[in-house]
């Protein structure tokens, strides 16, 4: 493979139970024992779990019923979004201390291209560990990394040591490393894909990569494309210092299921009124309204209309959510209903080009 484009040096970092630490560091009360942020009601989900939690088959999206039985000792804590955004904000800062090369993916994670950095430090692991010993020494809190050629890599190796560790994927182990992985360890490939690729006899990534651009388009369409480039160390993704947003919502649980339209479009008019908010909080409006609907069995529904002109305003928001509603009746009695808004006014019209890549074999990690 030949390429103009340089390789890159990636490091990404994963905050380790972020929320469930947070309440930990907050509250020592709670440190060493099982902790879920969210709400403990019948119909409460689990946000997050700490390491202690999970060890009892705990995990974030989780039902609170399904978590309190898996572990009768959970401890519930409500989130505090206002106090992991602060947190946040203080682990950005350390940071950019080191490159404005820095794309947040929420509170808890984020890329950083240390190719070239302030500290002049050729070493993107002595790097990423000086960061991971700053956060736990400046915020209390601990951080796992994952480091190589780019943000596909670097992505999946923060998750092999944690919490608390890190991992190098050195541009000479690259391909190694990718073909030995498992296909469910696959950044973008879930549970489902991950199932479909085991029927058709790919089990790790040497498999995947035995696979032509010509069958994994046929099975998987426009991701096999990706599945192909990725699984040979094609990855040409930039670390975006300003990441544009590309959609916006809001959403509510019911304490009891819905089965009328009528009695949703109270709730509607206040999550309608939380989209605008939002927008015009962002200086952004969007021309996509998405309806979600879970019903009881949790099974997901989405409703679309695209309108010829951006909006922001509830009244309008509130009309297409509305419309959307009585689209089609209900299959079931209702859980959840979100709006969302998307094909934003900061979006651009890009196809970025996928491009070969070599591995160089000598380069200081």
């Amino acid at each position: 493979m030949t390429t103009d484009l340089p390789i890159r040096k990636i490091i990404h970092i994963d905050m380790d139970a972020f929320f469930a630490s947070v309440e930990q560091l907050d509250n020592p009360k709670l440190k060493g024992k099982p902790v879920a942020v969210g709400g403990s009601s019948k119909r409460g989900v689990v946000s997050a779990a700490s390491y202690e939690a999970r060890k009892f088959g705990v995990r974030s999206a989780m039902s609170s019923v399904v978590a309190k039985l898996n572990c009768p000792e959970l401890i519930f804590v409500h989130p505090r979004f206002n106090r992991y955004n602060e947190i946040s904000k203080k682990i950005r800062a350390i940071f950019y201390d080191y490159t404005n090369m820095v794309e947040p993916l929420s509170f808890d994670e984020a890329y950083l291209d240390v190719t070239e950095n302030k500290k002049g430090n050729l070493s993107a692991t002595l790097i990423a560990e000086e960061i991971r010993e700053r956060i736990f020494k400046e915020v209390g809190l601990t951080a796992s990394a994952g480091i190589s050629v780019n943000k596909f890599i670097a992505k999946i190796a923060s998750d092999f040591n944690k919490p608390n560790g890190q991992k190098t994927v050195n541009p000479e182990d690259v391909i190694p490393f990718l073909e030995a992985l498992e296909i469910r360890k696959f950044f973008g490939i879930g549970k489902v894909t991950a199932e479909k690729m085991y029927q058709l006899g790919v089990f790790t990534g040497k498999d995947l990569k035995s696979k032509s651009m010509e069958f994994l388009s046929d099975k998987f369409g426009k991701s096999g494309r990706y599945y192909y480039y990725v699984v040979r160390g094609i990855h040409n993704s930039e670390v975006k210092s300003h990441r544009i947003r590309k959609s916006l919502a809001s959403e509510s649980t019911f304490s009891e299921n819905l089965s009328s339209e009528i009695f949703m479009m109270e709730k509607l008019n206040h999550i309608a009124e939380e989209v605008s908010r939002r927008l015009k909080r962002s200086q952004i409006a969007g021309k996509t309204v998405t309806l979600k609907i879970k019903y009881s069995d949790f099974t997901l529904q989405t409703r679309s209309k695209t309108l010829p002109y951006f909006v922001k305003d509830k009244i309008i928001i509130l009309e297409q959510a509305k419309l959307l509603l009585y689209q089609e009746k209900l299959k079931n009695s209702v859980r959840l209903l979100g709006i969302s808004m998307s094909n934003l006014n900061t979006e651009k019209d890009r196809k970025p080009e996928q491009k070969s890549v070599s591995v160089q074999l000598k380069f200081d990690f």
